[in-house]
């Protein structure tokens, strides 16, 4: 029996990601959940995650609901207004 890896090879050179975000207390994250199940609940996880390793960041909560809706451009600018910084998650 013979196995083959379905991954290709690279076409050009992987760059290692050098940037990092810092986040400071009195800062907020918003958790965006793009509506599919479990997508709320792995966001409530992210958030006691990160909650321990930026202390004193504020998270709020968005769930769009509908996982093939998009999300409503009023909904984009309010935490593009409020939100320091913004995760989306997916979820299965």
């Amino acid at each position: 029996m013979e196995f083959l890896d379905p991954r290709g090879e690279p076409s050009r050179p992987i760059d290692a990601y050098t940037r990092s975000a810092t986040l400071e207390a009195g800062q907020t994250v918003g958790l965006m959940a793009n509506g599919f199940p479990d997508s709320v609940a792995f966001l409530e996880h992210v958030e006691k995650a990160l909650s321990h390793e930026l202390p004193g960041v504020s998270f709020v909560h968005h769930d769009k609901g509908n996982a093939s809706a998009l999300v409503p451009a009023a909904e984009l600018d309010a935490l593009a207004e409020t939100c320091d910084a913004v995760v989306a998650a997916y979820g299965h």
